[in-house]
């Protein structure tokens, strides 16, 4: 195609940032954008829900023995435990802690995960293979039972240590997908200019190869939060998570479990608003998944 002068048209080519690509990939599943709008509607609820109650003067802690377990009614929607505690403000407080534990042991998981599976694939070789193998070794251990063996033999009641051991068991899969991306990224050409411009192996790999590695990171991370967070459920179930005064879902879930056949709201309160986040985080990470996976880019 010419000019009206003669000379060649100059054409641009509109190169589209892979975010914004994903994230229109992301708007179009409905599916995921309704389970993250329900998990984003959860974390109000266990976040401002109790600031909300408490103008009310509402709390998680009141005993109100001449109440005792009342049925779900208008002044209390979830009804009440034996204590006569609002069993609405102690789901809203059981969810900020669920939620917590679930994102910090992620994050813990995040960074053992992504160094371990970096480190691994960018040294080849030996490194690699003996460090995978020690991934592979852990995979068929019994990983829960070890927690378990550990928050019994040492009687610790830390929410801490609650936080390092969940992180602590959950970061082998973050490293087998950070891994795999990093070895298709560790030969391409922005990284041989990297290198070739003088950069440490350490700035080439956490400066320029990790940072095109976030959309598998981010993936397995929102994937790791629903197994997360029934990991802290079944321990605190078990009475070896989140201890007295605090109390997660997993803990209102044991409570009520001894109760189902007279009181079935007290359990059946914390376990349908947790199995509804544990839905919504399932789908929202199918959805960013199915949008930030490379292979899905072909158009």
């Amino acid at each position: 195609m010419s000019a009206p002068n003669g000379k060649p048209a100059l054409t641009m080519e509109v190169v589209r940032s892979p975010w914004r690509d994903a994230w229109r990939r992301l708007r179009k599943n409905k599916m995921a954008v309704v389970m993250g709008a329900t998990f984003g509607a959860v974390f109000l609820f266990c976040f401002l829900g109790p600031i909300v109650a408490g103008w009310f003067g509402r709390d998680a802690t009141t005993i109100r023995i001449d109440l005792g377990a009342t049925a779900p009614s208008f002044a209390h929607p979830f009804g009440t435990d034996l204590l006569g505690r609002d069993m609405l403000v102690r789901t809203m407080i059981g969810g900020r802690i669920a939620i917590m534990v679930a994102f910090t042991a992620t994050i813990i998981a995040l960074f053992i995960g992504v160094t371990w599976g970096a480190i691994a694939a960018y040294a080849g070789g030996r490194v690699d293979y003996v460090m995978m193998r020690v991934v592979d070794a852990l995979y068929g251990f019994p990983t829960i039972v070890f927690v378990i063996v550990v928050m019994a033999v040492f009687d610790t009641k830390s929410i801490v240590v609650l936080f390092a051991l969940i992180g602590g068991i959950s970061w082998l899969n973050m490293a087998r997908q950070t891994r795999g991306q990093v070895l298709s990224l560790r030969h391409r050409e922005f990284v041989e200019a990297a290198r070739a411009t003088g950069c440490t192996p350490a700035r080439v790999l956490f400066r320029h190869i990790v940072p095109n590695a976030l959309g598998v990171i981010i993936v397995a991370a929102t994937a790791s939060l629903p197994s997360v967070m029934l990991t802290e459920a079944f321990l605190s179930f078990l009475g070896l998570g989140v201890q007295a005064p605090l109390a997660s879902w997993g803990t209102l879930v044991s409570e009520g479990s001894s109760q189902i056949s007279v009181y079935a709201w007290v359990l059946i309160a914390p376990g349908v608003v947790m199995g509804i986040t544990i839905m919504a985080l399932n789908f929202l990470g199918d959805g960013l998944r199915d949008a930030l996976d490379p292979q899905t880019r072909k158009d």
